[in-house]
Order: structure tokens, then C-alpha cells, then sequence
């Protein structure tokens, strides 16, 4: 393979928290790839308030994700990535027309003085208790005249052409997170929230979450709206990449994607793929979860079984460069990697970047 695309999402510890953790990583590989760069390295910082994460903002750039009217009218980082045509082709959903959200079931938990998103992808939905929350929050939705479609567990669809202004946040974006600056605001904003408060009072009132909770599980109590988009958008693409490894999350929605194979870069630089992206996402949960101890073994776990051996490919003139992409939650750091790069013997491994 010519070149391979790396990105890593919450590689980029917080600022505060950067230097010392950059001090206890042993990560030999990662040292290298931040210091003997063939391109300036940068750094770019993003809006902690904004409403998607900088990694699902690259990936929507990289694919080419459609600018909606929320985005045109408030900037591309305050509202989420318009996501859900996307997701709506994945679980074989076709819609012809329509502006559609993605809906999410949700757990919402009352902190000391305001309301917290638990992470939606560790809440263990199953097929039944889904199907349960959905035939009983249909017919709120179909009162109003909002068409509600079933996805899978986690996933569902509403459509509202009249909210096509509305700046929504994503799932991970709000989680851990005071939900009251991550709310939806603009078209329809009220109406959402009615909407919302109807559905937790109806499964309120039916006990739907004291099964999963005498299983020691959270309640389902809430929805999550996000990821408006025109069901006519056209279909994401990225012509560049020949392979694609291991999107995580909706990002599986943009593109065929290859799980990560067990034997490693054997699979990712098998020709004939001239470039491709691959993406590790195992600091994700502990990052959205401030677990940094746990951030930290799961990094040095990706330099050992990923990042020492992309080096040594490229050593071995298996790989000619590699661009490596680190996120954080409100930071985005870049750097390329080459054969000629790596000879620059004279400057030293450091994660000094990390805290940068």
C-alpha cells in the first residue's frame, strides 16, 4: 500500500491531563511517529461546545456528508453531522423524501443540580425491549404527524420536514455531559421537547425500565434526537480509499467497512489497495468516560499490536507513508509519517505533543 490514513479518536488526552499521562505512556512508536514527521505537525483547537466530537467531524468531512440548513446557518461545528440518510440506507430504510432525525433511546440520570446523557452505546439494548419502547411511543408520534421508523435496538428514525434548522448535538458529544447546552435549539426545538417529555411520561407510567433494572441494567427513560438530514442526500463516498478498517459507531453508515483483522497490517496492507483508512477506536470508551487509567493501558495496547508494526511496514518498504489523525474532545493533531522521516536519527522520541 502507497498510503494509509490512521485515525485515532481520544489519542488526544485532555490538555490539563496531557502532560502527565504523556510522561507514564510507554509507547515507543507513538513517540516516534510525533517527532520524526516528513510535514509540520499541527494542532488545531475546536469549539468545547461543539456539537459533535472532532473525530465524527472529520469523518463527515472525509465523506462528504451534506451541510444542512442548520449547519449553513450556524456553522458546521454547532450541529451534529446530518447523519441520518446515512444511517436510514444502512438498516435498509429508503425513504424517498422527507428531512429525517436519528432517534436514539436514552438513559437520562439526574446529577447534584442538572441532567446527564449516559453513553447511549453501553446501555445493552435488547431487540424486545426496544420493540416495546417503540410500539409504545408510535402513537405520540404518529398523533402529531411525525412518521417514526424502527431501525434496530439502538437506532430509530423521525421525520420532520420543518425542523430543517434545528442544531442537534451527537450522542457522544453529550455524554457524561449537562444536557441543557446540548438540547436541540431552533425550528422545532419546543415541539421537541413536548414531544420527548410525552414519551418519558408514557414509559414512565407503564414501569417500561423496571425489568432492565431489576437486571441491575439503566432504565431506558428518554430519547436522544440528532443527525437531521435530507433522505435525497446523496449516498457518502471517499474514491480515495480502496480499503476502509474498523469505522465505529453511525460512521459504519459512510462506507463499507472491514472489521480489524486478526492478523493484524498483514490484512490492511494486502495489495492491490493503493490507500486506504483505519481507524482505532479503543481509547473511545474511556475517553468519554474520563477512565484515564484505563486510556492509558488500552493506549500502550494500540502501539504494541498497531502503531510498532505500521513502523516496521514502513521500514520494509510494505507502506511508503502514513498519515496519523489523534482527537480529543475538543482538539484535532495531525501528522505524516514517511521512510525518509524515520531516519532522522538525530531527533529524539517524545510525546511531548500530546500536551501541546
Amino acid at each position: 500500500m502507497k498510503h494509509l490514513d490512521i485515525l485515532v479518536p481520544f489519542g488526544l488526552p485532555p490538555a490539563e491531563l496531557a502532560r502527565d499521562l504523556a510522561r507514564q505512556a510507554k509507547t515507543p512508536a507513538l513517540a516516534i511517529m510525533l517527532s520524526r514527521h516528513s510535514k509540520t505537525f499541527s494542532l488545531r483547537n475546536q469549539d468545547p461546545f461543539s456539537r459533535a466530537l472532532p473525530h465524527e467531524h472529520w469523518l463527515s468531512r472525509q465523506f462528504g456528508l451534506p451541510r444542512t440548513a442548520a449547519a449553513e446557518g450556524a456553522g458546521e461545528h454547532d450541529t451534529s453531522p446530518a447523519a441520518a440518510a446515512a444511517l436510514m440506507r444502512h438498516h435498509g430504510l429508503a425513504p424517498e423524501s422527507g428531512f429525517w432525525f436519528v432517534l436514539h433511546p436514552a438513559h437520562i440520570h439526574v446529577a447534584r443540580d442538572h441532567l446527564v446523557l449516559t453513553d447511549v452505546a453501553q446501555l445493552e439494548l435488547e431487540e424486545n425491549e426496544s420493540r416495546r419502547l417503540f410500539d409504545s411511543a408510535h402513537p405520540l408520534f404518529e398523533e402529531i404527524g411525525r412518521p417514526l421508523l424502527y431501525g434496530d435496538a439502538a437506532t430509530w428514525f423521525m421525520r420532520a420536514d420543518d425542523w430543517a434548522g434545528l442544531r442537534t448535538s451527537s450522542p457522544d458529544a453529550a455524554s457524561g455531559r449537562n444536557i441543557d447546552i446540548w438540547m436541540p435549539q431552533g425550528p422545532g426545538e419546543l415541539a421537541w421537547r413536548k414531544l420527548q417529555n410525552e414519551v418519558q411520561m408514557q414509559w414512565f407510567s407503564e414501569n417500561q425500565g423496571e425489568a432492565r433494572e431489576m437486571r441491575g441494567l439503566k432504565a431506558i427513560n428518554s430519547l436522544w434526537l440528532w443527525g437531521g438530514a435530507d433522505a435525497a442526500d446523496a449516498a457518502p463516498a471517499h474514491p480515495e480509499w480502496q480499503q476502509v478498517f474498523n469505522l465505529p459507531g453511525w460512521s459504519r453508515a459512510l462506507a463499507s467497512s472491514r472489521a480489524l483483522p486478526a492478523d493484524g497490517i498483514a490484512t490492511v496492507l494486502a495489495p492491490p489497495a493503493q490507500g486506504g483508512l483505519l481507524v482505532l477506536d479503543s481509547l473511545i470508551a474511556p475517553g468519554l468516560t474520563d477512565e484515564w487509567g484505563y486510556w492509558l493501558e488500552r493506549l500502550e495496547t494500540l502501539d504494541r499490536e498497531w502503531l510498532a508494526p505500521l513502523l516496521q511496514a514502513l521500514r520494509s518498504k510494505k507502506l511508503d507513508s502514513l498519515t496519523l489523525t489523534l482527537t480529543g474532545s475538543d482538539r484535532l493533531a495531525q501528522t505524516t509519517v514517511t521512510r525518509a522521516a524515520l531516519r532522522k536519527f538525530w531527533v529524539k522520541p517524545s510525546l511531548n505533543r500530546l500536551a501541546a
